[in-house]
């Protein structure tokens, strides 16, 4: 029971640590890469798709993107729907591709992003939190129907929250990492 408790909060936490890891990858860090257009949607035969699934997108250069439309009637649509994008990219387009520079990001923007960033990290530190106190929860009720003893939920909970301070731990270091990535000129 103990472990299959301390198992499912676990793989709930590693849950909430790689959503957290996807949300902060469409941060901008002034390098590109192709994950930054991957939450930008286009209208693809009257349906919203992905720009990866509508076209193909490559790193030309350290701050150029290509993105080369499978279908060419999407051209127009997959450089307005960057235009559009809440990403501030100004695409150009040549035939079937469109390059889009990555500009350089100002000391002010890049300040600004490490706040999101952390703002980020503590929504996950939350997230992780709440999955203790379930797990806890849980527990205390297995006490209650006499499944488990006082010793065996006392020794759980230290479990549950060694996991949960592993978890944290591991959400700073991703900050830390990011943050270094993003101040770097």
């Amino acid at each position: 029971m103990i472990k299959k408790v301390t198992d499912d909060a676990d793989r709930r936490m590693r849950k909430s640590i790689e959503s957290f890891q996807s949300d902060l990858s469409r941060v901008r860090t002034g390098r590109a890469h192709p994950s930054l257009l991957e939450h930008i949607t286009v209208e693809y035969y009257g349906t919203e798709t992905p720009i990866g699934q509508a076209a193909s997108v490559s790193v030309e250069d350290a701050r150029t993107l290509t993105v080369t439309a499978w279908d060419a009637t999407l051209v127009p649509l997959i450089e307005k729907a960057i235009l559009e994008s809440d990403l501030g990219l100004n695409p150009s387009t040549a035939g079937t591709v469109i390059r889009v520079p990555i500009p350089a990001l100002t000391e002010e923007r890049r300040k600004s992003l490490v706040k999101l960033i952390k703002a980020e990290a503590e929504q996950a530190k939350v997230a992780v939190r709440n999955i203790r106190r379930d797990s806890i929860s849980k527990l205390k009720e297995l006490k209650k129907v006499k499944d488990i003893s006082e010793d065996e939920e006392r020794s759980a909970d230290v479990i549950v929250q060694k996991l949960t301070d592993s978890h944290v731990k591991n959400i700073d270091d991703i900050v830390t990492s990011k943050e270094q990535e993003i101040l770097a000129i």
